[in-house]
């Protein structure tokens, strides 16, 4: 079964206008703008979004993307902190933070997403959506990739063929960066659907 869903399993930070930012996200935010303006197909707007994405990420030093705070997990679930949401509602960027085990639902998304890896190390489980068989029957959701993303990994994606279910499966903090194609401060998350189908893993 898949129900649609404006809510998500992360706990959430919403950013106000004077929350700290860092130089190297105000320009990688820039970046997005430009490229999102060009109002190219979504899979080739991501595309272009994780090449801008990739050279900032696992920068820890003074000029790092995330401020401390953008960096802190909370310990009953994977933590989403808002980092920038367009005043058009054209793109968001956030950061997930996952402490080791913490892992979201099977979903997908309200539009294309590009993803990053800043610290740590992302597992990945991707699915395809199977019909049911007879009427009446149930559709199933079959695997059809696992992926284990390390740090400097970037993948973007668009609807449809975007089932999957991410997890920390290291034993330390990881922290991904996200851009979605939607606005964020006002759906809360990028999740579509969480399914709830049988699957063969």
């Amino acid at each position: 079964m898949a129900t649609s869903t404006t809510h998500h399993t992360a706990s959430a930070t919403r950013r106000s206008t004077q929350a700290p930012t860092t130089a190297r996200l105000d320009s990688f935010v820039g970046e997005v703008r430009e490229v999102v303006g060009r109002g190219m197909a979504p899979d080739v707007t991501a595309y272009l979004v994780g090449e801008k994405l990739a050279p900032h990420l696992g920068v820890e030093d003074t000029g790092g993307l995330l401020t401390p705070e953008q960096q802190e997990g909370d310990p009953e679930r994977y933590r989403q902190h808002l980092l920038h949401a367009e005043s058009d509602g054209s793109f968001s960027v956030v950061a997930l933070v996952w402490l080791p085990g913490q892992a979201t639902s099977v979903h997908d998304h309200v539009s294309w997403c590009v993803t990053g890896v800043h610290r740590g190390e992302e597992h990945e489980r991707r699915y395809r959506l199977l019909p049911a068989e007879e009427p009446g029957g149930s559709a199933r959701l079959v695997a059809t990739e696992d992926v284990v993303n390390p740090v400097g990994a970037v993948c973007g994606f668009a609807p449809p063929g975007d089932i999957h279910r991410v997890w920390n499966g290291c034993r330390e903090k990881a922290i991904s960066i996200h851009v979605y194609g939607a606005d964020i401060s006002r759906l809360g998350s990028s999740v579509r659907r969480v399914y709830e189908l049988p699957a063969d893993r």
